[in-house]
């Protein structure tokens, strides 16, 4: 379970980030960034480590390549707390930047897996949004 203070330092600074971007204030954004960052990087490897501290920070991420990266760092973390609403978020956020990026078969991978944690979870909207992605996907 993430630490509660984690919790709120990262919800409010992902809706800081959302505010600073919808008024295009990247210095802001960036400053607000580097904070986030320094909470994951303040906080691996420790007993407060959690994956959603480092989705949050992927999801926030521009450059695509490393938001991928992070994804997988998160994913990681996520698997070895066996936190199977975290595996399937991070697994379908990384298969949305996959696609993004023209990695249509990583992108089926990465969705495969996030139905298959998913099936642990309530959220059925959700396990919906899965599996319309991932036919339209094995259907073209």
């Amino acid at each position: 379970m993430i630490n509660t203070k984690i919790y709120r330092a990262i919800y409010n600074l992902a809706e800081d980030l959302l505010e600073a971007d919808s008024k295009n204030d990247q210095a802001r954004f960036d400053k607000l960034y580097a904070e986030l960052k320094a909470i994951c990087d303040d906080n691996e490897n420790s007993d407060k480590d959690h994956p959603e501290q480092w989705e949050t920070l992927a999801d926030f991420t521009a450059d695509l390549d490393q938001a991928l990266v992070i994804y997988d760092k998160a994913l990681t973390k996520a698997t070895a707390i066996n936190s199977k609403d975290h595996m399937s978020s991070i697994a379908f956020s990384m298969a949305e930047l996959q696609l993004e990026l023209g990695q249509t078969e990583a992108a089926i991978k990465s969705l495969k897996q996030a139905k298959i944690t998913a099936n642990k979870i309530e959220d059925k909207e959700f396990k919906q949004e899965i599996d319309t992605l991932l036919t339209k996907l094995l259907t073209h």
